[in-house]
């Protein structure tokens, strides 16, 4: 019986061993997933746009070959100061009717990287459609925060609002921006020259980058994910949006538009989301440059075109 007893003992020891391995493994798994089930490295690349399209470069490049010839027409105003700082700057392309609404564009790049020189080929859509064309810089993290970039949007917006001789209609203002420049859209959408919104493959909620690689440069605090999230900052009175997302977008940018748009819907506001099949990041701004593009009808219609 003592053998037996003995044996059982051990029996029940591993057996305890075995659970408590297994809930030491389970909790070490647990613990790598910080957000939506992704460990930090599937979290990096969830928003790594230029990994998951691997011919990004050649898209940037095209763009910069593109706009260099748009940049050359006569009738542009480039690099007009609405600051005191370097890059507070807009480019401004007049589709040649006096009065016409007004496009401002805001770039991407994560808040980080690009200028608004790269994106001047986009004005051929709309200047097609008679709508003049803006974009509209910023400085770049980490040389300032999140939130003074936020401020010179919105300085750039009270500039266009009052700027005479640029010929067009100041009460017809409509904002749109793609990747970071969707988000920087969406949280100047308050801003009362604004009358009109189309986000691009934008972001909505800061939370999942302040856990990821982009918090390196970007450095968010709790208030600014808070403050700074389009999503948390809904409220009556936001002007009519247009949320446009790639097909082939990686799953978490299409998340990001499609809550938005949920939760503005549900707040009542004024929102669509339009799915574009087979494009991603990149590919999706040609339907803004070309003037019968899904991007470039849509802005026409929001702005009664």
């Amino acid at each position: 019986m003592a053998t037996h007893d003995g044996f059982a003992s051990v029996v029940r020891l591993s057996q305890i061993s075995f659970i408590q391995i297994g809930f030491f493994m389970s909790d070490t798994a647990a613990s790598d997933t910080i957000y939506r089930g992704m460990t930090r490295a599937q979290l990096d690349d969830a928003y790594n746009n230029g990994k998951a399209v691997a011919d990004s470069p050649q898209w940037m490049a095209q763009w910069t070959q593109r706009s260099a010839e748009t940049r050359k027409r006569p009738d542009a105003v480039l690099g007009s100061a609405y600051g005191a700082r370097e890059r507070e700057r807009f480019d401004y392309f007049p589709c040649g009717r006096a009065g016409a609404p007004l496009f401002v564009f805001i770039h991407g790049g994560y808040w980080v990287r690009n200028a608004i020189e790269m994106f001047s080929f986009l004005a051929e859509g709309p200047n097609a459609r008679g709508i003049d064309f803006a974009a509209l810089g910023y400085t770049l993290a980490p040389a300032v925060r999140l939130g003074e970039i936020v401020d010179e949007i919105r300085r750039g917006l009270t500039h266009l609002q009052g700027r005479p001789g640029l010929g067009h209609d100041h009460d017809r203002i409509y904002v749109g921006g793609w990747s970071a420049g969707g988000h920087l859209t969406a949280i100047t959408a308050d801003h009362p020259a604004v009358r009109g919104t189309l986000p691009i493959s934008g972001i909505f909620d800061l939370e999942p980058l302040s856990l990821n690689y982009l918090n390196d440069p970007l450095q968010l605090t709790p208030d600014d994910i808070r403050d700074l999230s389009p999503l948390h900052r809904l409220r009556a009175g936001l002007p009519p949006a247009r949320i446009m997302s790639g097909g082939s977008e990686l799953p978490e940018l299409q998340r990001q538009s499609a809550d938005y748009a949920r939760a503005a819907q549900a707040a009542g506001l004024d929102t669509t989301l339009t799915v574009l099949p087979g494009h991603h990041h990149y590919s999706i701004l040609d339907e803004l440059a070309k003037p019968d593009g899904v991007l470039t009808e849509t802005l026409a219609a929001l702005c009664g075109r």
